[in-house]
């Protein structure tokens, strides 16, 4: 149905506003993935370098929004029979198909840019690495059930992997697999939110492959690798003080249950953002998780 007022209120809002809104800033929250690593990495004898570091995730959160803009361009008919992805800049017509295309060009070139000027060979092959795989899962990978939630794994994992490069610290495997399975959970609970709502498959192909009860085992197995991981990767952790090893290790818990308990209580999850933004006990976890894992490393040898 068509919304006058809307289309309205919509054609008075400056240009800008619209480029700002394709580039979805507010989804870079998801860049903490980047920041997860840093308090045990210099722990271990990280070097933190603010110039570097601050390089790193800047060309992360650009290659972030080149990737938006390109999947919004290549699912505009697609967003256009949603009924809430109709109003995005492009399925709204607010800004051209040529100008949004020009744009995610301009900024995944911008990011490699930003990451050849870290000065670290890893963190270009890392951003050159996420653009890759998050086109193909723009243009075939989102269609194939599993291999869509992987590959949106992946994007948490380099974002991981990205952190360990900037800080000058190789990840461990306890990270890694930590890490992977948080990933899964959250691409799970995302799969979930679009089973439960109803999505069409012509919206979303790899949704015929999905059952809302193997979403659900999944994420209940997903959310416990989640957990013993961590705890083994603070038991196995370089740098960490005795005594002080599993102090982050009940926000984690903690987290991750209250994320499973909503998306099981209000079926959401579709956007883990929004999730966060919406909670307040999550991002109050979230800065506890911080403040523990920093207070568990030993503080001297960051410096």
């Amino acid at each position: 149905m068509n919304d006058p007022l809307g289309d309205r209120q919509s054609k008075s809002v400056h240009p800008i506003v619209h480029i700002g809104s394709l580039l979805r800033p507010t989804h870079w929250l998801k860049n903490v993935f980047v920041v997860i690593p840093v308090p045990f990495a210099l722990g271990g004898g990280g070097v933190l370098e603010f110039s570097v570091f601050g390089l790193g995730l800047l060309a992360m959160c650009v290659a972030n929004s080149s990737v938006y803009v390109f999947n919004d361009w290549f699912d505009i008919e697609r967003d256009r029979e949603h009924p809430i992805k109709r109003f995005r800049p492009l399925a709204s017509k607010q800004v051209s198909e040529p100008t949004a295309l020009m744009l995610s060009a301009s900024l995944a070139v911008l990011a490699m840019l930003l990451a050849v000027a870290s000065e670290r060979g890893i963190v270009m092959s890392l951003i050159g690495s996420y653009l890759g795989l998050q086109l193909f899962y723009c243009v075939r990978g989102k269609e194939l059930p599993l291999v869509d939630v992987f590959l949106l794994t992946s994007g948490f994992v380099i974002r991981v992997l990205l952190g360990c490069a900037l800080v000058s610290a190789p990840p461990s495997n306890w990270l890694l697999l930590c890490s992977s399975a948080l990933a899964l959970f959250l691409a799970l609970a995302k799969r979930r939110a679009d089973v439960v709502g109803g999505l069409s498959a012509r919206h979303r192909p790899s949704l015929t492959g999905y059952s809302r009860n193997f979403l659900d085992q999944a994420l209940s197995v997903s959310a416990g690798m989640t957990v013993i991981a961590y705890a083994l990767y603070c038991m196995d952790g370089q740098g960490l003080v005795d005594g002080r090893e599993f102090w982050s290790v009940p926000f984690v818990v903690f987290g991750v249950m209250e994320y499973l308990r909503l998306v099981y209580r209000t079926d959401s999850g579709d956007s883990p953002v929004d999730v966060l933004l919406s909670s307040p006990s999550l991002m109050v976890c979230g800065a506890g998780w911080l403040l523990a894992a920093t207070l568990s490393v030993s503080l001297p040898t960051m410096f």
